[in-house]
This record gives C-alpha cells, sequence and structure tokens, in this order.
C-alpha cells in the first residue's frame, strides 16, 4: 500500500464515522509483512485526522509468524487490539498451518503469542474450525484457556469451495472445510464447558452474539445479524469490496481514489448486498423457530438447497440448528438473570449445584 493510499483510507474512514470510537482493522495476507514503520506511519495519521470527540482504535489479525519484543512493545504502547491465529495445540495446529516450505508453525505462533503476553498486549484467539480439529473441541477450548491464558475466542468455520481463477464456484467444498454436523457439535462441546465453568471469565464471540440475539438486543457479530453490508474490505490499491469474503470482480464497489468511503458503503449495490442476507433467505429459514439467532449466518456459506429445492441454504444449516435447539434453556436462563440485574455468570454456580445432585 502507497502512503498516498494509507492516508486516503484513514482521512476518509475517519470522515465517515460519527461513532466517539473508530476501529481500523488490518487483515491480509499477513499485514505485519508491511513492517512496523508503516504502522507508525498509519498511527500518526489516525491521530492526525481523528476530530477532538474521536477516539481511534488499531485492530490487526496476525498469525503470530513476525510478532518479537518490538512489535509486542508497538501494539502495547499503541493500544491494538491483537487477533492471533491459533487452532489449539501443536498437531492440532499444524494440521493446516504451515509455511510456505510445508513447514510447521506452532513454535513460530507461540513465540509471538509469549511476546504479546510479555508485553500485556490485548489479544483474542482466531481459531479455525475445520477437518482437522472438529472432533476435537474440549482439547481446543482448553488449550487456549488454560495453556494461552485466552479470555476471547473468536471461532471461525472453515467453508472453502474450490477456486478457480481466484473465484469460488460450485457447491462442494475441500476436504479441509469442517462438516455442518462437526461445527455443530463442536460449539455444543466447548458450551457445555464454558457454561460450566467460564461465563463471565471466558467471552467466546459465538456465545456472546447467541446471547444478545436472545435478549432481543443487536449481536453485533455480522454472521447472526439479519442484515451486513457495513464492513466493506480495501485492497492494498485503494480498490474497495463488498467484504472480506468477496474480493471479486462482481463485488468491486469502486476505489477510494475516486469516490469517498462514505458513498462506496452505501452506493445501491452495497445495499442490495446488506439487505440481501435477510431477503434473500429460502422459506425453510423464514419458518425456522431459531433463524431469531441465526438469520442465515454468513452469505458466503449459503451453497446449498433447502428440503424444497430452494436455493440459498447455509451448508452449516445442520449444525446451527442443533447448537442453537441445544443452548435454548441456557440461554433464556441467563436472559432471566439480566432482566433481573443480575450477571449471567450466576449461572455457574446453578450447573455446580445441578450436577451434584
Amino acid at each position: 500500500m502507497t502512503d498516498e493510499t494509507l492516508e486516503q483510507y484513514i482521512r476518509q474512514l475517519l470522515e465517515a464515522h460519527r461513532a466517539p470510537t473508530v476501529t481500523i482493522s488490518w487483515q491480509g495476507g499477513e499485514p505485519t509483512l508491511m513492517g512496523l514503520e508503516f504502522f507508525r506511519r498509519a498511527v500518526e495519521l489516525g491521530r492526525r485526522y481523528a476530530r477532538p470527540d474521536q477516539t481511534v482504535v488499531h485492530a490487526i489479525q496476525t498469525s503470530g509468524s513476525q510478532v518479537d519484543a518490538a512489535w509486542a512493545r508497538f501494539f502495547a504502547k499503541n493500544g491494538f487490539l491483537v487477533g492471533i491465529s491459533i487452532d489449539g495445540p501443536r498437531e492440532l495446529h499444524d494440521a493446516y498451518r504451515r509455511n510456505k516450505a510445508g513447514e510447521p508453525a506452532f513454535d513460530v505462533v507461540m513465540r509471538g503469542l509469549d511476546a504479546l503476553r510479555e508485553a500485556e498486549v490485548d489479544w483474542n484467539s482466531l481459531t479455525t474450525v475445520n477437518a482437522a480439529n472438529e472432533d476435537h473441541a474440549a482439547e481446543v477450548y482448553g488449550f487456549l484457556r488454560d495453556e494461552c491464558d485466552c479470555r476471547f475466542m473468536q471461532l471461525i468455520p472453515v467453508v472453502e469451495r474450490p477456486c478457480k481463477n481466484g473465484v469460488p464456484f460450485g457447491y462442494d467444498v475441500t476436504q479441509r472445510s469442517v462438516s455442518p454436523e462437526g461445527w455443530g457439535q463442536f460449539l455444543i462441546d466447548v458450551f457445555e464447558e464454558w457454561v460450566r465453568h467460564d461465563v463471565g471469565q471466558v467471552f467466546v464471540q459465538h456465545f456472546d452474539a447467541a446471547l444478545a440475539n436472545w435478549f432481543g438486543e443487536p449481536s453485533g457479530f455480522c454472521v447472526h445479524s439479519a442484515s451486513c453490508g457495513t464492513v466493506l474490505a480495501m485492497e492494498a490499491s485503494g480498490d474497495v469490496y463488498a467484504c472480506e469474503h468477496f474480493i471479486e470482480p462482481d463485488y468491486l464497489r469502486g476505489s477510494i481514489h475516486e469516490r469517498h468511503l462514505a458513498e462506496l458503503v452505501s452506493v445501491e449495490p452495497q445495499r442490495w448486498f446488506g439487505n440481501g442476507k435477510q431477503t434473500a433467505l429460502p422459506q425453510y429459514c423464514l419458518e425456522c423457530d431459531v433463524r431469531f439467532a441465526c438469520h442465515g449466518g454468513c452469505v458466503k456459506d449459503r451453497i446449498r438447497h433447502a428440503p424444497d429445492g430452494q436455493p440459498g441454504l447455509n451448508y452449516l444449516c445442520r449444525g446451527y440448528k442443533t447448537f442453537f435447539h441445544h443452548i435454548d434453556e441456557p440461554m433464556r436462563r441467563m436472559c432471566a438473570l439480566l432482566r433481573e440485574r443480575r450477571p449471567p455468570a450466576e449461572i455457574v454456580a446453578e450447573y455446580e449445584a445441578r450436577d451434584q445432585v
């Protein structure tokens, strides 16, 4: 990314937001390959263009491969929120996380994580659930919680389609994709451990979003929101696309060198894209009893047909449906606690008492 594009992006992003806090998200590829000087410049530009009533927060997703003490000090000093990709203990992480030479990456990631923890950087785990680890939920969760001391977790289902010229095609998925049943059971297994021991201590994005939906509040998680389309993705050239999952010619919205970000997020095709998350649901979804919690899942995963033959069913539907039915009772109980102005974490003691009977 050129210096000109970087400055245009940060200036336009801050101009486009009226919220008191604006998050600038960096991901890739591996964003740290741009080097520390690039990010020092980004921090400087954020301070320069922020209005007096704005707070700028930088968030970065990294494999951890480049993170050392210098990076960690920089992140800590400038309040970066760091998401580090780790898929579980060594054998599970290294199943698919390897460098270009085919060498396993676990040790490199853990060195980066140790540097972050030493510098007391705010970090969360980004864990893909795939064919290799879908049957090891308790092992993965226990490793993140106990070995890594992780308190904020994102679980990301791997749903990959074959690509041609960089564009996904067809209805098949790759061999490393998680199975629908495996995804649902993974979430259930993690939830059962979490609800008995860790509510209020460990925060899992899917569970936070589910509780919000059960409580009738916005989930803050595009996958399980009724609409999307406000989180666009920009390439290093300044080209802006509908979403990070749709970096394809049909979803190009324009360039920040030609139109302001505030315009690109509101162009008609982007509004259609965001609203289509609910208007394009098949009847099978519209009649589903857990639609309020699911909202059809991510648009990129809607590659199956419903039982009546309608297109647009999420590949992970069976897993999501099983999971949401499974957590209905504890979610209702945590909502009741919230309405009584009591912390949802009280459910842990209730489970302990129940398990002892």
